[in-house]
């Protein structure tokens, strides 16, 4: 089922269960509101083929007080069964990123971005910091090992954790920031302006072409084209040469509301949200074994590029 693409994964056990619950609930919120995704639904059904989610990236601050970072959110998934694969740096935007893979490989990989708010200048870190003032607190460790044991827990307390979850990722973690201040973060990192006031919703799921399973969309240069011709604004370069172990393009940003504070008054902008991104993975030989197997991980060059898809200039208001 396209509005449910985790649903394919057979889990090993109700704790897998959840997370495929998780990841779906997840989806919904962000399938409603980029709406590029649903025209992608229509062009892979017409095609006969498969949606497979490669990965799903996430943003943070990396704060010492209060603490806030990658771990913010990876130890939810932590909970759950992944465990760190690999780390990247981009100093030019002064992030760093990790990402997480879980034992089944059919469950995406986990991307998860901070920015190190040290590394800004003074006026950028004091806008970051006025806003992580008001940072609610931090999940519990006993929530965190309910979420561990979740296969042994009620149905209605699984439920219940659900919900929980979803509300940490849907529900801006810090009080609305003003409106001058993110326009002038904005102006020192365009992330940063993006976490300002997203928090830690999902920047963006990702298609994987390797599974489209049809000769129409077999890889990522038909299926870029197939999304043009559908009319989705993509990426104008595809990231990668073919024939390479990772290729990627992605739609453009879409453009929500988003609410900010002016003059003691709560209004909205338009700000960029988040886009869809389409992954094809090339084979690599490990160098101890000389075995061959579908490369798994990130480039650092494709990623500081995509970071890119959410600066304001991607706006169409």
């Amino acid at each position: 089922m396209l509005a449910a693409p985790h649903r394919t994964i057979r889990a090993a056990d109700e704790r897998e269960r959840f997370a495929i619950d998780l990841f779906d609930d997840l989806w919904l919120r962000y399938r409603r509101r980029v709406s590029f995704v649903q025209t992608y639904e229509q062009v892979v059904q017409q095609a006969s083929a498969s949606f497979v989610n490669d990965h799903i990236a996430f943003r943070a601050f990396a704060c010492q007080q209060p603490s806030a970072g990658i771990h913010s959110i990876a130890r939810i998934f932590q909970a759950l069964g992944y465990v760190p694969a690999a780390c990247y740096s981009f100093p030019d935007k002064l992030l760093f990123s990790t990402h997480f893979q879980h034992p089944n490989p059919r469950f995406p990989k986990i991307f998860i971005s901070e920015l190190k708010i040290w590394e800004l200048p003074a006026e950028a870190r004091t806008i970051v910091l006025r806003s992580l003032k008001g940072h609610r607190k931090p999940l519990e460790d006993g929530l965190l090992a309910e979420l561990s044991g979740v296969g042994n827990a009620p149905k209605t307390r699984r439920s219940a954790l659900l919900k929980t979850l979803l509300r940490f990722f849907a529900e801006l973690p810090w009080e609305r920031p003003s409106k001058a201040d993110v326009l002038r973060l904005d102006k020192f990192s365009q992330f940063g302006a993006w976490v300002l006031v997203h928090g830690y919703d999902v920047n963006h799921f990702t298609a994987s072409v390797n599974s489209h399973g049809a000769f129409a969309l077999d890889d990522i240069d038909k299926t870029v084209q197939a999304l043009r011709r559908a009319g989705v604004p993509m990426k104008t370069e595809v990231e990668g040469e073919p024939g390479s172990k990772l290729r990627q393009s992605a739609t453009e940003a879409v453009v929500i509301p988003v609410q900010v504070r002016e003059k003691g008054k709560k209004i909205t902008m338009p700000w960029t949200y988040a886009y869809f991104e389409i992954a094809e993975r090339g084979e690599i030989s490990d160098p101890e074994t000389g075995r061959k197997g579908r490369f798994e991980g990130f480039l650092g060059g494709q990623a500081t590029h995509l970071f890119e898809m959410t600066k304001r200039a991607a706006q169409k208001t």
